[in-house]
């Protein structure tokens, strides 16, 4: 068969030389990916089995082999599992099919030191590239199971590879490795010497449930030993946690996730009674680059009665648990069952609230006895788990019982609703929050100023989803969750009186403008009124109760949504000298021409005030400048 010579993608080129010149400090490492890659085959092959009767394909001996050739200095892994196409070996080992390659292989290059980089390669899931760190050359060797015609993939790491279609291929995947001369200086090890493999394999694939096999040794008579297992093959989940280092968990987080770091949160459960299953779940200590990404792909791993059913388990976490990685082993469900039918089963819902449950009731001693773990935790996954309060009303309490937000109390510190509520002024009868894009920018707000001056604290709210969830919650222990930016606000009975006891006769004096700057502005406000909110700026534009708020209503348009415009209210500050020398123009001239521009000014700076953008930026400009000629 004809061999033809590919180049790879540009991003896998970019990541093979970062992997050939040395971001992972432990070498050995390449050894785990390649047996976890092999593990997955055998997974997929009794899976396919199961599903189809039909499959030509031998299942009755799964195993994954390591043959060791110290002559040639050559280290094959082996796996008698599903294996891949021709096409399959192009698509999965010559391109990285990921939207975030870009985005990842920046941050790969800006990461600080070596397990931040170990942990975004992880993350990326492209084990199969460290083998460029210990070998010259690397060879596949794979025929798909149901297939005839096998392929062979070969490739330097130099930027190009060979494809060739082979006939005599047996099934599943044989990644054969020539070498590099031993480094120990450079954690290269020896990894033709059989007591270096098997350490490996004991100290990072002892769980994996199929046997690893040495072969290849040779007895002191010079025959070829019989094949040696590695692993124990012990299911982690189904032993004591007093049996299991936590290594060995450490270790079976990084199998499952690809992630190279430890997980932050080890939580094992076992229900037992009519209906039995086993977890081992993991909390990441961080958020994966494509969390918030369309093909993030979630769930946990299913096995019943220890055969692996599913990789990517959906049914048994909800979305905003996505994060969360594991095992899940369930006595009395069908080997044949599906991802529909899972969505069905009584038997999966009532596992997925227990491990709902179990999980925020982790993060909650998190909280309450490791606080940095949990700040950890809160910073990585905070905004995903805060998607639960708009989607899960059964887990609501749990999940605000568990979050916590930044505020104008301090600059680092985060506090809870349960914290907020204790600390209230005196009188005070609502939550108060602010929700924008950055904390510098609301923090700045006009709508602060007031709430500044008074000391009262207020929730600083920066996610997207903030400004869903808080209408969806509305309240807690009685307490009205409400926006300082929406509708009036009055201080004036929450303690210090505001300066100025004549209010009503401001808004007498101030009632003819505001009438006609209604009118002049009707395109953009639906009223202009005095405000309470105000000490320092001149104007700042606030929403009604019931309306949506500008960033709410671009959220709804970029998800493909038409939504009305909604105006807003102009509230004037009347104890800035810039309105009260407007209401004193307003009421002595009888040409007004002048004014309307700078009532339109005045709104157009109110706007930009809370980050938003000119209707018509070059008129803004231009009225900018003419103001600012006066001046002169």
């Amino acid at each position: 068969m004809p061999t033809e010579t590919f180049e790879f993608q540009v991003e896998a080129r970019q990541l093979l030389q970062l992997m050939i010149h040395s971001v992972y400090s432990n070498k050995d490492v390449f050894l785990r990916e390649l047996v976890s890659n092999a593990s997955d085959a055998l997974d997929k092959l009794r899976l396919e089995k199961l599903r189809d009767d039909s499959l030509d394909a031998d299942v009755s001996d799964l195993h994954i082999e390591l043959e060791i050739d110290r002559d040639a200095r050559r280290l094959t892994v082996r796996d008698n599992g599903i294996g891949m196409s021709y096409d399959e070996v192009g698509q999965l080992i010559g391109t990285i099919a990921n939207s975030g390659t870009a985005e990842f292989l920046r941050e790969l290059r800006q990461a600080q030191d070596t397990a931040g980089a170990e942990g975004l390669i992880g993350q990326f899931g492209v084990g199969f590239y460290s083998a460029f760190m210990v070998a010259d050359e690397v060879t596949l060797l794979t025929r798909r199971a149901g297939e005839q015609q096998g392929t062979r993939w070969t490739s330097r790491g130099e930027g190009t590879y060979t494809l060739e279609r082979v006939d005599d291929a047996p099934q599943g995947t044989s990644v054969t490795l020539h070498l590099k001369p031993a480094d120990p200086d450079n954690q290269l090890h020896d990894y033709t010497s059989a007591w270096k493999v098997k350490e490996i394999v004991k100290r990072y694939s002892d769980f994996i449930t199929w046997p690893v096999r040495l072969v290849g040794e040779k007895d002191g008579d010079g025959e070829a030993a019989e094949p040696e297992t590695l692993n124990s093959m012990k299911a982690l989940w189904a032993r004591s946690r007093d049996e299991v280092s936590e290594d060995e968990y450490h270790e079976l987080y990084k199998h499952i996730s690809h992630d190279w770091r430890d997980p932050l949160q080890t939580i094992q459960l076992q229900a037992e009674g009519t209906f039995e299953y086993q977890a081992l779940l993991f909390l990441p200590s961080h958020a994966p680059h494509d969390l918030f990404t369309r093909d993030f792909k979630r769930g946990v791993q299913l096995y019943v009665k220890r055969v692996f059913i599913m990789d990517d388990c959906e049914a048994l976490l909800p979305p905003y648990l996505r994060f969360v990685k594991g095992v899940v082993d369930a006595q009395d469900l069908s080997l044949n069952v599906s991802r529909e039918i899972l969505q069905q089963d009584r038997h999966i819902r009532m596992m997925q609230r227990r491990l709902t449950k179990k999980v925020l009731s982790s993060v909650k001693s998190m909280m309450t006895d490791d606080a940095e773990r949990y700040a950890t935790f809160w910073r990585e996954f905070g905004t995903a788990l805060k998607e639960g309060l708009v989607t899960d009303s059964d887990h609501r309490d749990a999940i605000l019982a568990v979050a916590s937000f930044s505020t104008t109390h301090g600059d680092e510190e985060t506090v809870t609703l349960q914290q907020y509520v204790e600390r209230m002024r005196e009188g005070q009868e609502d939550i108060y929050y602010i929700t924008g894009e950055s904390r510098e920018s609301i923090d700045n707000s006009p709508h602060m100023e007031a709430f500044r001056e008074r000391g009262i604290e207020v929730l600083l709210l920066t996610d997207p989803v903030d400004e869903v969830w808080v209408d969806a919650v509305g309240e807690y222990e009685g307490k009205r969750l409400r926006s300082i930016a929406k509708g009036e606000i009055d201080l004036g009975a929450q303690g210090d009186e505001k300066a100025g006891e004549d209010r009503e006769k401001q808004a007498e004096e101030y009632a003819g403008l505001l009438d006609w700057m209604r009118e002049r502005l009707d395109e953009d406000v639906k009223e202009v009124r005095l405000s309470t909110r105000l000490t320092v700026s001149p104007a700042c534009l606030v929403a009604d109760s019931n309306d949506l708020t500008p960033a709410l209503e671009s959220m709804y348009r970029a998800m493909g949504q038409e939504v009305p415009r909604t105006k807003r209210i102009l509230e004037l500050n009347a104890d800035h000298a810039l309105v009260k020398g407007l209401n004193q123009a307003y009421r002595e001239r009888e040409d007004r021409s002048e004014l309307t521009e700078s009532a339109e000014l005045l709104y157009t700076l109110a706007m930009v005030a809370e980050g938003g953008r000119p209707k018509d930026p070059a008129r803004f400009v231009q009225l900018m400048a003419d103001r600012l000629e006066r001046t002169l």
